[in-house]
């Protein structure tokens, strides 16, 4: 579906993410190996495993930060070879500046995007008021709740107009009216200002809600991290499905 927008806020369009035989390690020790995994353009793929199987590991890979040790880690068929704004990686906790405000904070990522001075003020309240933080634009972070600074996080990340958002359980600590608010916000925003979205979580819940398709990371007999499967989620998605695909992705857990 195509929708016109304001440019203040609109999003670059996703971008194509692709592994190939990609194995990844620190210490001498191999922490995930064979990883071949497209990720199209646009779409939501969350990442599910138990702990220590690599799903952090591999994120950080995508957005740079983490270099493989063997095969390739392309964007839009180019290698990965660092960080770059076109790949904005939202952590679990906020990683919000203390000294800057709300909007402060936002003005931030869209100077380092190279927005002119004069337009970044208004940018940021563009997109305090997508996420529905307009009258606390100059909040400082400790004065926000988990769930607001979540929101700051979320604007902060989409502001730079990234063309993949990698999220490395950006929920986890919120409640749990909190974190359902956080997950229809998200497709909310990104139905908006379309990227392709890379999501690790632990629960299968949110994986089943937000998911477009569900990649399941698990160990082989060496305790390494491979991929098991990856899990289609059927469009429209119905709660009457979820029960099944649960039960599915945990086999293979």
């Amino acid at each position: 579906m195509t929708t016109t927008h304001d440019p203040v806020t609109t999003t670059a369009t996703g971008m194509r993410l692709s592994l190939r035989g990609v194995r990844l390690g620190y210490s001498g020790r191999t922490v995930l190996e064979r990883i071949d995994l497209d990720i199209a353009a646009g779409e939501i793929l969350v990442l599910v495993g138990k702990s220590g199987c690599g799903k952090s590991s591999l994120l950080r890979a995508l957005a740079g930060l983490r270099a493989p040790e063997g095969g390739a880690i392309l964007a839009e068929g180019s290698p990965v070879t660092g960080p770059s704004a076109d790949r904005a990686l939202i952590f679990q906790d906020d990683a919000l500046l203390p000294w800057r405000t709300a909007r402060g904070n936002i003005e931030l990522a869209l100077k380092l995007r190279g927005v002119p001075r004069a337009e970044r003020r208004a940018r940021a309240l563009r997109w305090l008021e997508e996420v529905g933080l307009a009258p606390y634009a100059e909040y400082l972070p400790r004065d926000l709740s988990g769930g607001m600074r979540q929101r700051v996080q979320l604007a902060r990340g989409l502001a730079g107009a990234p063309r993949a958002l990698l999220m490395d359980e950006p929920f986890g600590a919120l409640d749990t009216q909190t974190r359902a608010t956080m997950q229809r916000l998200l497709v909310d925003t990104w139905q908006a200002h379309p990227t392709t979205v890379v999501f690790v979580t632990h629960d299968l819940d949110e994986a089943l809600r937000l998911g477009d398709r569900i990649a399941v990371l698990g160990r082989d007999e060496s305790c390494t991290g491979v991929l098991r499967a990856v899990v289609e989620i059927p469009d429209p998605r119905t709660p009457a499905d979820r029960p099944a695909l649960r039960a599915e992705i945990l086999e293979y857990l």
